[in-house]
This record gives C-alpha cells, structure tokens and sequence, in this order.
C-alpha cells in the first residue's frame, strides 16, 4: 500500500510546509516511510526554533488566570502563535485556556498545534468540546488537520462525534490519519449500514483509493468486515472498483483486500465485467509481478472465468524472462505451485518451455 501511503504523507508534508500537494508529488516516488520520517523531522525543526522564547511566554501565563490567557490568545496572538504557545503549556492549562476560547477559534488553532502536544492537551478537554471542534473542522473539510487529532480521542468522543460526520469525511479523514493503529477500533463504531454507506461514498465521489487505504491500514478483522460489505455492493460499483485501481496501478492496495473475501465473494468478483478486459488483466498481472503479491492473486485467478483466465496466462506468458522468473520465485516463495501449475498448462507452446527453463522451476521439478 506504499502509493497511497505516499500519496498521504505528501498531503500531511504539504500542509505542515503550507505549500501546494502538487508541488511536492515527487516524494510520491519514495518509500512512505521515509517520507514520513521527514515529516517527523520537519515537525522538529518547526516547533523546535524558537522553543525558548515561547516558553517564558508560557511561563508568564502562569501569573493570569485562564479566561485573560485566553483573551490574549485570541484578541493579541491569533490562531498561529496562540497554538504554538499552547504546545509549551503544560497540557491541563493549555485544556483549562481552550475550554475558555470560542469553538470556531479554537479550531482555527488545531492546525498549527505542534503533533507531539496533541495527545496530552487532548486527554484533558471535556468530550464536548471535542466534538464541536472536530464539527467544526468537519464543515470547512479541513480532513488534514482531523487525522492529526482523531487518533487521540476517547471512546465517548468517537461514539458521539462519528454519526454526525459525513461518509466523505471519514474517509479523507481515515485516508490521512496519524496514528492507523486506532482504525480497526475507530471502525467497529461504526454498524454494517454505515460502513456500507461510507463505500457507496467512495464510488459516488471518486474516493475508491482512499477507501483502499482506510481499509488496507485497519486490522484484519476489520478488513474482512470491509472487504465482505464491499463484495456485496452493486456490480456497476464494484466495477468502477477495478477500472480505479487500473488506471491508477493500485493493485497493490487492493488484492490484500480482495484475498480477505469468502470463495463465494471472490467468484463475484471475479465474474465482473473489468476482469475480463485484456488491458485490465495485462495491468493486473504486470502489478502482481512489481509487488510480488502472488498469495494474494493467485486464488482469484482460480475463479475467473475460463476466458479471463486465458488472458491472464497470456499476459503472464508474455513476461520478459525477469518477469517470468520473478513469477517463478514468487510462486516458490509462497508454495503456490498447485494454484500456478493450471495457469501455466494454459499458455502456448513457447511460453510453457520458457516457464519449464526457468531454474527455479527446475529446481522444484529436480527437487
């Protein structure tokens, strides 16, 4: 899932550095780790530099009681400066000032608080206030500054909060949150009806990739859950699924999904109407070769229909030898020989030798 990966933490970088997301899609090209260790650092070198003089500011709050604090904050500092006070602030004056602060106010700060004080600050605001922030937040589709925030909030927050959200929010929001580990948790709040909703949303309004993301990042629990209810959306959306994740060469992102569906659920799958285009298939078989996710693909194929499957073993017969060898030690790797063998047996007479050369399989065959 490193494309989308990719694709968010270039959002998150974009915001923290205030420039355009297009002027930094090169980074898309790089390991998502990598980009987010950068973020991590730039996060450092921001709220870092003048850590000094911000905390004898900090100090000298302490002499005012909260509601003047936080008629400064609001009529002197402004949003930018104001959060960046509150990130030196011991976190239960920095919650005692905001519970003092107007809603729209405060909200406009969450995006310059420094990532690191969140969690503190948070665990001391009144359920609440939270939940009119991250309203708040919602309504100007500020989805960036809710995935910073929506990995801190407590159970009763979540429960109050997420029914009032729209689906397009839980989704760009789920698609940059910080902390993915509270996902899995985050989407059993959330009944079968919503959760089905959220997947219409993502058709309806081009937000299959991060569909593919939220899903991809929670737990395997969770995603089976996702991955069964996707199963059981209208052909024509599951349709628009595939074409996405052609044109966009997600396949990366979306066969793990796809492996965590039923033998009954993989056959509707595999029966719609994109998985017998040879352009998709080619596409698909040249994605599973870059990604190495045979264990992933090799069950569907199973489960094509006979036509389909014949475009497959043609587009894997017509690998380059580094593609096809890739494939045989793929195979090798994950012990798929039973599922490849019918593939193979399903390519012309040259493209059968070349697979039989290969020494990986004549290893197997020696072994």
């Amino acid at each position: 899932m490193d494309t989308l990966r990719g694709r968010a933490e270039t959002l998150k970088l974009a915001r923290l550095l205030d420039v355009e997301p297009h002027r930094l899609t090169f980074l898309e090209e790089l390991p998502a780790d990598d980009v987010r260790l950068f973020r991590e650092r730039v996060v450092a070198a921001l709220f870092d530099e003048d850590r000094g003089r911000l905390d004898r500011i900090a100090a000298m709050t302490k002499l005012l009681p909260a509601a003047v604090a936080a008629g400064i904050a609001q009529k002197a500092l402004g949003p930018r400066l104001a959060a960046a006070l509150a990130g030196r602030l011991e976190p239960a004056r920095a919650a005692d000032i905001i519970d003092r602060l107007p809603v729209d106010f405060t909200a406009r700060c969450c995006h310059h608080v420094d990532p690191r004080r969140i969690a503190g600050i948070m665990g001391r605001l009144d359920d609440d206030i939270v939940v009119r922030i991250a309203l708040v937040l919602a309504e100007r589709g500020d989805h960036l500054t809710m995935g910073r925030f929506v990995g801190h909030l407590r159970e009763s927050a979540l429960r109050s909060v997420l029914p009032r959200l729209g689906e397009t929010t839980l989704l760009r929001t789920g698609f940059v949150i910080d902390h993915p580990e509270r996902l899995g948790h985050i989407l059993g709040l959330l009944d079968d009806e919503q959760l089905s909703s959220v997947i219409a949303a993502a058709d309806d309004h081009g937000l299959w990739p991060e569909a593919m993301a939220v899903a991809g990042m929670a737990a395997d629990d969770q995603r089976t859950r996702l991955a069964s209810l996707t199963a059981a959306q209208p052909e024509a959306r599951l349709d628009s699924l595939i074409r996405v994740t052609a044109e966009q060469d997600l396949w990366e992102s979306l066969l793990p999904i796809v492996s965590a569906l039923s033998e009954d659920e993989l056959r509707a799958v595999a029966a719609l109407p994109a998985l017998r285009d040879p352009a998709v298939l080619d596409g698909l078989v040249r994605g599973v070769v870059a990604t190495g996710l045979w264990a992933d693909f090799l069950p569907m194929v199973g489960v094509l229909p006979p036509t389909a499957r014949r475009v497959v073993a043609t587009a894997a017969g017509a690998l380059d030898d580094e593609g096809l060898d890739g494939l045989a030690r793929g195979v090798e790797k994950e012990g798929l020989w039973d599922l490849v063998v019918p593939l193979i047996e399903l390519m012309d007479a040259t493209a059968r030798r070349r697979v039989y050369a290969l020494p990986a399989f004549r290893e197997r065959a020696t072994g």
